[in-house]
């Protein structure tokens, strides 16, 4: 098989792990920044160019794309995707898992816990927005973001205020989410890969900081066994946002786990050393069985779904699927 990582840089340990892990299982592996792909839009004839020549023929797509990417990224993985070349993830999920409220807004429909989330475009209802989240203190997040940036502790109204003010007048969008204390800057990092739990991990927030984030100064240790409740609440995540391959993070708490966020490009240096796992062998080996099945199965079978969602977004009527089974 010829994988493409597309990866701002093959040094980086997750792309290094994946690139290794490919190649000790015989594949050819390239790593190519998105951004050195050029996209060409014509009449039923969606193509990718590389350096200016057209690129190679890949038999599967595992994107790494970074939140300063995301846009352009995406752009690129749709394009893998309205070509028919299989991507682990293809575009729709990351594109729902990068817009936490659009996350938070599919994981409520599915009923799985979450902090209560608020979105306001006014301060004129601010005080209800508080109150809702049952704040000050209140958590202040970028709609988009990755390790930790963009994720602030607000103490005070006034503080809540400020910052939302100084966040739209740059055009950025923000949401308000509730501070769970009791989490005590804790929380379970959970990589989900084809629909199982394939590794867990326990971060906590260095000193002073609420962000339990590896990359904020947090440290962490590995889970061997996961509570039921809290794999069951990790792999439906997963599968609402139609992600095989994620990080699941996840508050601990009295009533049980109340999901935070949902990773689709997550990091893998914290966690394999955290549980001494080799993560990045399990998501290859899930990638060769996914191209199997892809392969052998259009429409139907396990990866359905993914066609589903695929079609829509390649403008497929549905009354013409439906005609052609």
């Amino acid at each position: 098989m010829h994988l493409l990582i597309l990866s701002r840089k093959a040094s980086l340990y997750s792309t290094r792990r994946l690139t290794e892990a490919a190649r000790a299982r015989g594949h050819v592996v390239s790593v190519i920044d998105p951004l050195e792909f050029s996209l060409v839009v014509s009449r039923g004839q969606p193509q990718l160019y590389f350096r200016g020549t057209p690129a190679e023929k890949y038999d599967l797509v595992l994107p790494r794309i970074g939140a300063s990417i995301t846009s352009y990224g995406l752009a690129v993985v749709r394009q893998f995707d309205m070509m028919g070349v299989p991507v682990l993830n293809h575009s729709i999920a990351i594109a729902r898992s990068r817009d936490k409220l659009r996350a938070m807004q599919l994981l409520t429909k599915r009923d799985l816990d979450i902090p209560t989330t608020v979105c306001t475009k006014s301060t004129a209802y601010l005080d209800s927005a508080l109150q809702l989240v049952e704040g000050p203190p209140a958590i202040v997040k970028l709609h988009q973001g990755t390790q930790g940036v963009g994720v602030m502790l607000a103490e005070t109204r006034q503080s809540v205020q400020s910052t939302l003010e100084s966040f739209w007048s740059l055009g950025q969008d923000i949401i308000l989410q509730e501070f769970v204390a009791e989490s005590k800057g804790r929380d379970i990092r959970v990589i989900v890969v084809g629909g199982r739990v394939v590794a867990a991990m326990r971060r906590r927030a260095k000193r002073g900081e609420f962000r339990s984030n590896l990359h904020r100064g947090g440290d962490a240790e590995g889970i061997s066994k996961l509570q039921a409740r809290y794999a069951k609440a990790a792999i439906a995540a997963a599968e609402v946002m139609a992600l095989e391959v994620c990080g699941v993070d996840m508050l601990e708490t009295r009533r049980g786990p109340r999901i935070l966020e949902i990773n689709s490009s997550p990091g893998l240096e914290g966690i394999e050393r955290a549980t001494q796992k080799d993560i990045a062998s399990e998501i290859v080996q899930h990638a060769e069985r996914y191209y199997r099945a892809r392969k052998r199965l259009k429409r139907k079978g396990p990866y359905a779904r993914d066609a589903e969602i695929l079609e829509e977004e390649r403008g497929t009527p549905a009354r013409r699927r439906r005609s052609s089974r």
